[in-house]
């Protein structure tokens, strides 16, 4: 899965692999989205992005086999959205 963001500092878009190969940072202004956590902030978006493609690969094969059931879209959603709505709140400026 391919994550697209947007910085909050500027508004511009950019994909989550190109913060990953710059360690943390915007890859428009150079500056660190997190700097006290970079590693940690790396090493989240690529699980990210990793667990998103194993849901979306496990998701493809659990309707190519047909089942005799539905999944309830808010249990894979709705715990999703919450974490998605914590990082749209607005961007809080230090000092």
């Amino acid at each position: 899965m391919k994550i697209r963001a947007t910085c909050k500092r500027d508004g511009r878009d950019f994909m989550v692999e190109q913060v990953i190969a710059a360690g943390g940072e915007c890859p428009w202004d150079g500056e660190p989205f997190n700097a006290d956590y970079a590693a940690t902030l790396v090493d989240a978006l690529q699980r990210a992005e990793s667990a998103g493609t194993e849901l979306e690969m496990a998701l493809q094969v659990i309707a190519d086999l047909h089942p005799e059931f539905r999944l309830h879209i808010d249990t894979v959603l709705a715990p999703l959205q919450e974490h998605m709505e914590r990082l749209d709140m607005p961007l809080v400026r230090r000092g």
